[in-house]
């Protein structure tokens, strides 16, 4: 058997939501000749908050990760439909951006981001390995704790 994408999700236990709608004026996803940009995910899961709050507030760094993992979910799903459900697709993840709600102490949001990267990297497998950028931000939308956006090259 072909170690694919969809076998590492199964493998994981994932199964990608439907891509969520846009929530204001913006579209999911754009294409730019072989680049694939994503909007910002929320970490949605049944179409709640992972986690909501701060972290170093309300949220301890294990629930940011948690929330991180959940936004790379929806990111792959909104891949998934960009690339009319072909994840085979992908070329490579050039980049996250990971935004962090965050109290003003904290100072952690790279290992936030790491239950992203994390797991694009274990789904993904080399074609994961990208560059990054997490940022501290004092809120998100909906308040969620962590969004994330991406880049990809299409194959």
């Amino acid at each position: 058997m072909t170690d694919t994408i969809a076998t590492r999700l199964a493998r994981a236990g994932v199964s990608l939501p439907q891509a969520a709608a846009p929530a204001a004026n913006y579209v999911p996803y754009a294409r730019f000749g072989n680049l694939l940009q994503t909007s910002g995910q929320l970490p949605l899961d049944g179409g709640k908050l992972v986690a909501s709050g701060k972290l170093g507030d309300e949220v301890a760094l294990e629930g940011g990760q948690k929330a991180a993992r959940a936004c790379a979910i929806n990111i792959l799903a909104q891949a998934s439909a960009a690339l009319d459900g072909d994840l085979e697709r992908i070329g490579r993840l050039l980049k996250l951006t990971v935004f962090v709600a965050s109290a003003p102490s904290f100072t952690e949001q790279h290992k936030v981001a790491n239950g992203a990267s994390d797991f694009l990297v274990d789904i993904l497998g080399d074609k994961g390995r990208h560059a990054r950028s997490a940022v501290g931000v004092p809120s998100l939308p909906m308040d969620a704790a962590v969004e994330i956006e991406a880049l990809f090259e299409i194959a």
